[in-house]
């Protein structure tokens, strides 16, 4: 499978060599994580495409000055919603019915149930679009690997002075990842040639059988 393959390729690279990522391949990524999976297809969250050097040089501090912020092409930052109101769901509702040409009635269902889902505490519904954001964020590495565009998710930041600095708050927003998007720069990058460390498949998964024979 090529998707193997390109994740054999890909790894978290620590130094990029400041080549831009060409505008097709970043709208290739981008699209990718819009069409991410996402419980009920909501994506309680926002990505900042952060182009501008100056900018991620304001943000470098905040992320302990790794280098992927300023050497990089892009930087994506994944924002999880601060809270999930009514309004939110009903305007997600109104939006699929028109996408799918039904009538609004017909998702009474996934209405109802979101309705109820939004009246936990707010820390409990931003755990889960934060949650939400990183399972954007993991289709964003394989979907620049496709593209041989190297990447490095970070949580290795300063999240309210990410969110101070690019103004979050205002837009109802917390910081809960990163994303450099370039190329890497192997000669002076110590993690370009080593092996890929992962664990053995026989300690990853475990194969249930049954339940019953499992745990008799």
């Amino acid at each position: 499978m090529s998707i193997i393959n390109q994740l054999k390729w890909r790894y978290a690279a620590k130094r990029y060599n400041g080549q831009k990522v060409p505008t097709e391949k970043l709208n290739n990524i981008l699209e990718a994580i819009r069409l991410s999976a996402s419980s009920n297809g909501l994506q309680p969250y926002s990505v900042l495409v952060i182009e501008d050097a100056e900018l991620r040089k304001q943000l470098s501090p905040a992320a302990m000055n790794q280098p992927q912020i300023t050497e990089s092409s892009h930087l994506l930052v994944f924002a999880a919603w601060e809270t999930i109101t009514e309004k939110d769901v009903y305007e997600f509702i109104d939006q699929t019915a028109s996408l799918r040409n039904v009538n609004v009635e017909s998702l009474n269902g996934v209405k109802e149930y979101l309705l109820s889902a939004v009246q936990k505490p707010a820390d409990q519904n931003f755990n889960w679009a934060a949650r939400q954001a990183y399972i954007a964020l993991g289709t964003a590495l394989v979907a620049a690997a496709e593209e041989k565009v190297d990447t490095t998710p970070m949580e290795g930041f300063d999240a309210a002075a990410f969110d101070g600095l690019l103004g979050l708050e205002e837009r109802g927003l917390k910081s809960v990842a990163l994303l450099s998007l370039g190329y890497r720069d192997a000669e002076n990058d110590w993690n370009a040639n080593l092996p890929k460390a992962r664990r053995e498949k026989e300690k990853l998964f475990i194969h249930l059988e049954s339940l019953k024979k499992e745990f008799a």
